[in-house]
């Protein structure tokens, strides 16, 4: 958790938060020598907002910390750089320049991807694994009140483990109407992991990714190919979701595996501040 008077600054608290152990989760950067204190310690690239790219010319100019790039002028940066930049600038020096949103954005892509703790290497364990981000990914779907048409889904190894052959791909396929049913999107994605999967590798990582979104009602259909949806689709959408937010119990598929063997790499997972009691920080 980082508390901070802007944007930007909250990031880097959120940042420090999570790779200093001593700061137990929790980082105030209210105060200006604090923030001092800690833009002296991060790489100028890993200040949100600032690419590759930038942070190479900034390097540059000798600007090479958070801090350096908090002292730097303003309105020099805009000029070298972008309106941007000096937002950047100035939000390091605690001046709010970025609204925080009340209401998220209606997302134009959802992504359901996590490391694996532990390499795979058997194709039902890849199945289940892919069936699970696909079942979380349409009820994030669902939550955004869309449909989708597009579904992706993609394997890899790890580009980093020594003497093993290193294997990433990914296929995409459009469906023939727009839908939000898990049941459809767990069909096509099995089909697309059939295609790319290639058996004798350690995979580190897979994902699946909805696109190509359409409003419920708006989509104009296709006279030739009529949607032959799923009876009572949206009912049973709907009651598996109240069942799952209700704390009540759980409603999956068979096809993510009834004791899965596979798990998510969680080393540096966040608490749960807003929905576990025993995560919440005491003040004593």
């Amino acid at each position: 958790m980082g508390i901070a008077p802007s944007k930007t600054l909250a990031k880097l608290a959120n940042h420090a938060a999570k790779k200093y152990k001593g700061t137990k989760g929790v980082v105030d950067l209210t105060n200006r020598e604090r923030q001092r204190r800690l833009m002296a310690l991060v790489d100028v690239g890993d200040v949100w907002g600032i690419g590759r790219r930038i942070s190479e010319k900034l390097i540059a100019l000798g600007i090479k910390t958070a801090l350096d790039l908090a002292d730097a002028d303003p309105k020099s940066i805009r000029l070298k750089f972008s309106v941007v930049v000096e937002r950047t600038v100035r939000e390091l020096n605690g001046i709010s320049c970025i609204d925080l949103e009340e209401a998220a954005p209606t997302k134009k892509q959802i992504i359901c991807s996590r490391s694996f703790g532990e390499r795979i290497l058997e194709k039902q364990l890849m199945c289940e694994a892919i069936c699970k981000y696909v079942t979380r990914a349409a009820e994030k779907l669902r939550g955004e009140k869309r449909l989708t048409k597009s579904v992706s889904v993609f394997i890899r190894t790890s580009p980093f483990s020594k003497g093993e052959p290193h294997y990433s791909n990914s296929m995409a396929t459009e469906l023939p109407n727009p839908t939000d049913d898990t049941r459809d999107l767990l069909e096509v994605a099995e089909v697309l992991l059939d295609r790319i999967w290639r058996p004798g590798h350690r995979y580190a990582k897979a994902g699946v990714m909805l696109m190509d979104f359409y409003e419920q009602g708006t989509y104009q259909g296709d006279m030739f190919r009529p949607h032959e949806g799923k009876k009572k689709s949206k009912e049973l959408m709907s009651v598996v979701d109240k069942i799952n937010h209700s704390g009540l119990g759980n409603v999956f598929f068979a096809s993510q595996g009834v004791t899965p063997q596979w798990s998510m790499k969680r080393e540096h997972l966040s608490p749960a501040y807003t929905t576990r009691w025993s995560d919440l920080k005491v003040v004593r």
